[in-house]
């Protein structure tokens, strides 16, 4: 980009499309009096993104929209955006919204000879000057060119003319566009390269059989804007929503306050506990004790008159009020007192951007002073590796900014040690790392801990001996001469 374009993002005036996220990639919004192109494979969500734009000007600033539709008649798009939340039948009774119907009637096909879309600009033009509007959505492009047969360079000509109309009434466009594959022709008639000052693409990827969708921005005449895929998903009442993982900027403030891991032999290894706004990593093999140090956090933190609140993806509600009473922790007691929020869901019961605004919602809910989730193994199953570093970057991300104390867990790919692939996408972005490890000698199998890692403060060096009974852990001895916690493992920490 050069001077000229920056100094021309500087002075563009900005429209909120609703999908805040998304704003964000586009640095406030898309330029006023532009025409944007969206496109996307069948069911990718194109239609609730055009009318969301509509819906979040008419009732957040008084914009007025006027919707074409090529493809259903407004009486079903009516009802297939009432589940957003968008009532917009009475938008329309209140002459906030007004539709152009060019949808064809059924097994119609129209041949043309010399052709041209001045009519349909006329109605369009109609619409605007009777509801005083702002915004204009054209949905969807590909069906008109499906039901026309004519020159494709001959509408492409017209529809060029159609928006160029549009913008010089100071009018910002919205086109929706149907594309063949994920990744390939951005659009299929290739209309991106005619009509568009901006273009967005939205994809929905099948992946281990579950669907991953996510937003780009290809272009952005003019203007900045963050580059590459971001993940969003489709919410009941909120429609698009989106996660900024391009633009999130390292801006969160960094305290020197401590709180307790909850055992105090721990936090001495720490060098006196967890900073407030830290993500701690446990890792370790099924039975080391992973979800000890959660339950000895969460109490922790109640104890010292915090909140807390749990995410478990590997074990019901009951079976982790069993394990904490096991350990002399009474979760029921907690969570009647209003001081704990247990949480418990299958990974597979939603995609990850799904449970990171589950996650999101809740804190900023029950606004708990620490978090604890439980496992990110687990949830790794259900997403690919980028979408996973994804998750994980969003949601360390998300902790900090709200100044949490925040500890996840991670399980060992083997009973001896070696790093999971948890651990290789969150190791970089959390705070402190403690590894449980199982440690033999001679006939005897032993449990160690080791604080691997405390960004910003000294920590203890040695492995340390622990053993688990009914009040829970307790440290012992450092070990002598133990053998290599670290083998088997890929990858160095840092």
């Amino acid at each position: 980009m050069n001077s000229q374009d920056t100094d021309n993002a500087d002075i563009l005036e900005r429209v909120k499309t609703g999908v805040n996220a998304f704003d964000e990639l586009v640095m406030g919004g898309l330029p006023r009096a532009r025409t944007t192109v969206v496109g996307g494979t069948p069911g990718s969500g194109k239609t609730v993104f055009a009318t969301q734009f509509l819906a979040h000007g008419i009732t957040m600033y008084g914009e007025n929209g006027v919707l074409v539709t090529f493809e259903e008649p407004p009486r079903d798009i009516e009802a297939n955006m009432r589940g957003f939340g968008w009532n917009l039948a009475s938008w329309r009774r209140d002459k906030r919204l007004a539709f152009v119907d060019a949808s064809p009637p059924a097994n119609d096909e129209l041949v043309i000879g010399d052709f041209d879309l001045t009519g349909l600009l006329a109605r369009i033009q109609h619409a605007v000057k009777a509801v005083d509007a702002r915004r204009v959505v054209l949905d969807s492009l590909t069906q008109l060119f499906d039901h026309f047969i004519a020159d494709p360079k001959i509408l492409r000509r017209e529809l060029f003319h159609i928006s160029s109309a549009l913008k010089q009434s100071g009018l910002t466009v919205l086109m929706t566009a149907e594309r063949n594959t994920e990744y390939g022709e951005i659009t299929r008639h290739r209309l991106e390269e005619f009509v568009a000052d901006n273009v967005v693409i939205l994809r929905n990827v099948l992946h281990r059989e579950k669907r991953r969708r996510t937003i780009e921005v290809l272009k952005m005449r003019g203007s900045h804007h963050a580059e590459g895929e971001a993940p969003f998903t489709l919410l009941a009442s909120q429609g698009v929503v989106a996660v900024p993982l391009s633009s999130l900027r390292l801006e969160q403030q960094s305290s020197m306050v401590r709180v307790t891991s909850g055992n105090p032999q721990i936090d001495v290894m720490c060098g006196g506990g967890f900073f407030r706004d830290s993500v701690t990593l446990v890792s370790g093999a099924t039975g080391t004790g992973k979800t000890l140090l959660v339950t000895n956090f969460l109490a922790g933190g109640v104890a010292a008159g915090e909140k807390a609140i749990l995410f478990g993806y590997e074990e019901s509600k009951g079976q982790l009020y069993r394990n904490a009473s096991g350990w002399g922790v009474d979760f029921a007691k907690m969570e009647a007192e209003g001081k704990l929020r247990v949480i418990c869901l299958y990974p597979e019961a939603q995609s990850l951007p799904d449970h990171l605004l589950m996650i999101q919602s809740l804190v900023d809910e029950f606004k708990p002073n620490r978090i604890a989730v439980d496992s990110l193994s687990a949830l790794e199953r259900i997403a690919p590796d980028t979408g996973f570093r994804e998750f994980l970057i969003s949601l360390t991300s998300f902790i900090k900014k709200r100044e949490i104390a925040g500890l996840c867990t991670a399980t060992s790919k083997s009973l001896i040690g070696g790093e999971s692939a948890s651990e290789q996408h969150i190791s970089t972005l959390t705070d402190s790392i403690v590894l449980l490890r199982y440690i033999q000698e001679g006939e005897i199998m032993h449990r160690g801990l080791i604080v691997l890692k405390m960004r910003g403060s000294e920590h203890a060096k040695e492995i340390r001996r622990f053993s688990i009974d009914s009040s829970g852990m307790h440290l012992g001895e450092p070990f002598k001469d133990a053998p290599n916690v670290f083998a088997g493992a890929d990858a160095e920490y840092t």
